[in-house]
């Protein structure tokens, strides 16, 4: 039961919450609510200010009127149709809409409820193409260490967190990986995209060499390592990537579920680096976080090999209940709306530069080992404590809250991703927020 006088639910035991210390959060629990624009409400009436996003997600900020008001009106219309052989017209709107603004030649769009859905979806169409091309010799994956995909089976085998693996057995055969491109030895403090490590994309090369190409299907990367502690590409190296997977006839995934949607300064990463892949997965931003959705989009030559055989015949077998939810997709136009009225999608590039200034001004605060940035995401590396790690930046992750910040913690990492509608002088307020919890921890 919800006491509706304080809203705190007078039994926390039923829900097993994921990715969190259970026993301790229960303990002392962090309660959201209520939240607009860049605050959250705790449940003592603090302002929380958002440094996340949410979760990597909200990044038109909270409790936008255009997208509350397309849910409310899409619920009283329409609120759910079937996908499998039936259509509703602001799915294909959608699609529409999220295809125009794509990278030139990613025609078609395939909707799934997240980004864990959006990385299996795209690692089944991979395999599918080759298949339908008369190649199903192709079945390898190649993903990276530290890369984050989401958590379904095919997600955490092409991914290289050890922690989100190590517990689920075999996973997929025919997996690889090649190096991340964390150095630094050699990259440490650096602004924006790194000077050394564009030739760890070579590693490629030595790995298609191991399998040889002809069973080598695509490459899965995060143009921005996000959960991993924001890992930054070097210069040159997914432009290098792209050249060996021609090369070889490998197709290469973007997974732009952290990327997408103005995080960097542009629509997509592939924009921000000048890198096309031939599927890109999405979530979060699609929909501002609100409703549970996912996209991947697909260069056209994808899609229409696939477009063969009798028409009355199913194509792909594979899709989701609420694929393409009516809902789901009302709350995802109002927030393109959103966007491009209030040209979030490129925001980031204009307060990159004070970002990047405010981040780097924390370099010889306590325990600051590393300072990494790029669009308008950030990471503060913090000196582990031996025998005890994670500890550190969870302190910091409790102290921040208490002091009314939200931010996120990967290892002793903290991660920051505010919404896109910050101002300059609330990301001041938030490094000054930072700054004074790493005086505050041990």
């Amino acid at each position: 039961m919800l006491d509706r006088l304080n809203k705190r639910p007078n039994d926390l035991s039923a829900f097993w919450m994921p990715f969190t210390a259970n026993r301790q959060f229960k303990q002392a629990p962090r309660m959201l609510v209520a939240a607009k624009d860049m605050h959250y409400t705790a449940e003592d009436g603090r302002k929380i200010m958002d440094g996340t996003s949410g979760l990597w997600c909200v990044n038109a900020g909270h409790c936008r009127p255009k997208i509350t008001e397309a849910i409310q009106q899409q619920a009283a219309e329409l609120d759910y149709a079937p996908a499998f052989q039936m259509g509703h017209p602001i799915v294909f709107e959608f699609a529409n809409r999220l295809a125009a603004m794509a990278p030139e030649g990613m025609d078609h769009v395939f909707f799934t409820n997240s980004g864990s859905e959006s990385v299996d979806t795209a690692l089944k169409i991979a395999l599918a193409y080759h298949r339908v091309k008369g190649n199903g010799s192709r079945f390898r994956l190649i993903g990276r260490e530290r890369g984050y995909h989401g958590v379904n089976f095919g997600g955490i085998s092409v991914g290289g967190i050890v922690t989100n693996r190590k517990m689920f057995g075999t996973l997929l055969t025919g997996v690889d990986h090649l190096q991340h491109t964390h150095l630094p030895g050699k990259n440490a403090f650096t602004r924006g995209e790194p000077e050394h490590g564009g030739d760890l994309a070579d590693e490629l090369e030595r790995i298609v060499t191991l399998h040889d190409a002809s069973t080598v299907a695509a490459v899965i990367v995060e143009p921005v390592a996000g959960s991993t502690g924001v890992l930054i590409p070097p210069k040159g190296y997914l432009k290098r990537l792209r050249e060996i997977c021609d090369k070889h006839g490998i197709l290469l995934i973007f997974d732009e579920v952290i990327t997408g949607f103005g995080r960097l300064g542009a629509p997509f990463a592939a924009d921000y680096f000048g890198v096309v892949p031939d599927i890109m997965t999405t979530a979060k931003g699609v929909t501002n976080g609100v409703i549970p959705m996912g996209a991947v989009f697909v260069r056209k030559e994808i899609h229409d090999a696939f477009m063969n055989g009798p028409e009355h015949l199913i194509e792909f077998f594979h899709g989701y209940t609420y694929s393409g939810n009516p809902i789901a997709c009302a709350a995802g136009l109002a927030t393109l709306d959103t966007y491009q009225e209030e040209g979030l999608l490129t925001r980031a590039s204009e307060l990159a530069d004070h970002w990047a200034d405010g981040l780097h001004s924390l370099k010889g605060e306590p325990h600051v080992i590393d300072i990494r940035n790029i669009g308008l995401v950030g990471a503060i590396e913090l000196e582990g404590i031996a025998g005890e790690p994670t500890k550190r930046a969870f302190s910091a992750f409790i102290k921040a809250f208490e002091r009314g910040l939200l931010i996120r913690t990967t290892g002793d990492i903290i991660a920051l991703s505010p919404p896109l509608i910050i101002t300059k002088g609330q990301i001041d307020e938030l490094i000054d927020h930072v700054r004074e919890v790493l005086r505050m921890i041990d």
